[in-house]
């Protein structure tokens, strides 16, 4: 830990969540809306070897001290490629490359390879944010010096820290994630009102499927989750990245074992069963819950069964989320699928900062533009989406 002071405030750096005490970092975690900040989850990155410096993804993590009590933190990430982000920055790479910047290393601020809204600087109640936004972005900005960092950047972030970033300096770029609603839904078949006739049908034949191969769907939570079925989450996840997606299987074994027991409150599974296999699943989402959001993570199967993908990620977490008060439910990253099952594109927001003055003049020309391309094509989407056009309104 090297700390810096100013005034009646210690900054310091750590190597790894480990180093504070659990209780003082969720003290600042736990209030917030996102479950991806909270030490447990941090840790569990780290300690199950998913985000380390060997992978690309080495912890250095921003604290403020007033005397001994922790009140604020930054979970920061020095990163040497930009796999896991789910944020695709390669013209800024390409650009950098063309000016002669190095543009690896880089500073990034996000909870590692989680495309879920919600980062922000962690600060205590009751203390001057914006004097200790101040404090944490001017050692930022020195700590990106001294390493040779090409900037910092924050990914998915909360839309009203993004507000107070702006005020310090940081470039907002516009993305969009597809994000389900619960509009005052009383079940699932309230929810299809809001689709074509068509599209209506199309749900009911892809569920229906489930049902013909004879497959049963349970949904676990918390302490109702049998222990068994932690390692089958990996099993299913790397069977999925094995598959479809060569080169992003980024968590360990060891991270979905160690959710349990002292992260279990969070999970939620949707676990399909065969009539002859109540045990063992062959197919599982897994998705995680804070308060009124819900959030999918990842999914597998062992056996291809048509429309069990939708089912287990989509109508089934839905159907849950209505009868549980869920409120929003973010099924993770990518769109091909979604757009059609009730997930309109909406608006997240990711901020940057380069060292180098010619790229940050390009990024501040530009970024304006580039927006509004992102604007116009989440409009263009969501005018696209089979549901009753009379009945729907879209935050962009």
């Amino acid at each position: 830990m090297t700390k810096q002071v100013k005034q009646d405030y210690s900054l310091a750096w750590v190597a790894n969540v480990a180093e504070i005490s659990q209780p003082e970092w969720d003290a600042l975690a736990k209030p917030l809306s996102t479950p991806f900040l909270e030490w447990e989850w941090l840790n569990n990155i780290e300690t199950s070897g998913s985000a380390t410096k060997r992978t690309g993804w080495q912890p250095s993590h921003l604290t403020v001290w007033r005397n001994q009590s922790l009140v604020a933190a930054a979970p920061l990430y020095i990163k040497s490629h930009s796999y896991g982000e789910f944020v695709f920055d390669s013209q800024w790479g390409d650009l950098a490359y063309r000016l002669g910047v190095e543009y690896y290393p880089k500073l990034l601020g996000m909870s590692p390879f989680t495309p879920a809204v919600g980062y922000r600087f962690l600060t205590a109640p009751g203390e001057d944010e914006d004097l200790i936004t101040e404090m944490m972005v001017r050692e930022i900005d020195r700590f990106c010096d001294r390493n040779k960092l090409s900037g910092c950047n924050f990914l998915f972030v909360d839309p009203d820290w993004r507000e107070i970033m702006e005020r310090h300096g940081y470039s907002s770029w516009l993305h969009h994630s597809y994000i389900w609603s619960n509009r005052s839904f009383d079940s699932f078949d309230d929810y299809l009102k809001m689709f074509t006739s068509n599209q209506r049908k199309n749900i009911k034949r892809e569920r229906k499927a489930v049902d013909k191969a004879r497959l049963e769907m349970k949904v676990f939570t918390g302490e109702e989750i049998p222990h068994h079925l932690y390692p089958l989450i990996y099993r299913f996840y790397n069977s999925t990245c094995n598959k479809f997606y060569w080169g992003s299987k980024y968590l360990t074994r060891q991270f979905f074992e160690q959710l349990y027991p002292n992260y279990s409150h969070r999970v939620v599974l949707c676990a399909a069963y065969t009539e002859d296999d109540d045990y063992n699943p062959v197919g599982m989402s897994f998705c995680l819950r804070k308060d009124e959001k819900l959030y999918g993570r990842y999914w597998g199967c062992l056996e291809e069964y048509d429309a069990l993908h939708f089912e287990a990620c989509y109508y089934k977490p839905i159907e849950w989320a209505i009868a549980n008060r869920v409120q929003t439910f973010d099924p993770g990253a990518g769109g091909r699928h979604k757009k059609r099952r009730g997930f309109p594109a909406t608006a997240n927001h990711s901020l940057h900062r380069f060292r180098d003055r010619r790229m940050s003049q390009v990024l501040q020309h530009y970024i304006g533009e580039i927006n509004t391309m992102e604007a116009e094509e989440m409009e263009a989407i969501n005018n696209e989406l089979p549901f009753n056009k009379h009945t729907i309104e879209f935050d962009i």
